[in-house]
């Protein structure tokens, strides 16, 4: 046997990231604008979670075989209905949650935004509040105050999304950075909520959060395999209507010694690579049902 094999369980550290919520639409000639998307919730064990968590106990890997599943982000509003939340990501026993899909404006009542693993944001009509996050995982999207305007943010991995008081947008929650895969990226940022009029949109949180859409345009979708929240769209006028945009997908990133062997099934797309003595895998799409097998 060679000098420093390593056998089963294997030392794992992990990241996964669900997918983003959609941001709200905005719909006939309507005064405020939609709530951006919440962003995927947010778990690891190789530095901080989001809600405010910090890292998560070691995790220790026996051969077999583990279900890995990356979440679909959520699709945005196009019509008069909240913008769909994302679907959950889960890897060996650890599952995140969607995040919370971003309000709809119709110039009707208020609307709250949906909970998830980040919250999307209310939308900017009336008294509205955002969705709430998940414990560990995300933060609640922004709500408004009563005037109307501009659309509140989604919620991010590290922050709440902003809370509207004008017409401007508000920007969403900003994600988590993190080093598992050798350099510092941000993920799991909230969509920022729609402008109206000639004022500016919210900006996308940091961490793959879409930017909301201006006046008579539609919001930006979250960026693949962060679980960013989608944008919302813009203020209208003349009848006109704007669309919210979907939510980023999610991410499963893990890491095992480079003597184990994961070997994927059908369906799963993932690369790898070597940092120091681990090799990092980064799985990006996957099937239902879809597997890795640790030995």
């Amino acid at each position: 046997m060679a000098l420093g094999f390593t056998r089963s369980p294997f030392t794992c550290q992990y990241l996964v990231v669900a997918g983003g919520g959609g941001g709200g639409s905005t719909n006939g000639a309507s005064t405020s604008s939609g709530g951006g998307g919440g962003a995927g919730g947010y778990r690891t064990n190789a530095g901080t979670s989001g809600g405010g968590a910090g890292s998560e106990i070691a995790l220790g890997l026996v051969a077999g075989v583990y279900t890995v599943t990356v979440g679909a982000g959520g699709a945005g509003s196009t019509t008069s209905v909240d913008g769909s939340s994302g679907s959950s990501s889960t890897f060996s026993e650890i599952t995140c949650v969607g995040g919370g899909g971003g309000a709809y404006n119709s110039g009707g009542a208020g609307r709250n935004g949906l909970s998830g693993g980040s919250g999307g944001g209310g939308n900017g009509k009336g008294t509205t509040s955002g969705g709430a996050g998940t414990a560990a995982q995300g933060f609640a999207g922004g709500g408004n105050t009563g005037n109307f305007g501009g659309g509140p943010g989604g919620g991010g991995a590290s922050e709440v999304g902003g809370t509207n008081d004008d017409r401007v947008g508000e920007d969403g929650g900003d994600g988590v950075a993190s080093s598992i895969t050798g350099s510092s990226v941000f993920r799991a940022g909230g969509g920022g909520g729609g402008g109206y009029g000639a004022d500016a949109a919210g900006s996308g949180g940091n961490g793959g959060g879409g930017n909301g859409g201006t006046n008579n345009n539609n919001g930006v979708a979250g960026t693949v395999n962060t679980g960013g929240g989608g944008g919302a769209g813009g203020g209208t006028s003349g009848g006109s209507s704007t669309d919210g945009a979907s939510g980023g997908s999610g991410v499963v990133i893990f890491t095992l010694p480079i003597q184990a062997i994961a070997t994927f099934s059908a369906g799963v797309t993932q690369t790898s690579a070597v940092v120091g003595v681990n090799r990092v895998y980064t799985v990006t799409e996957t099937d239902p049902g879809s597997t890795v097998t640790i030995g």
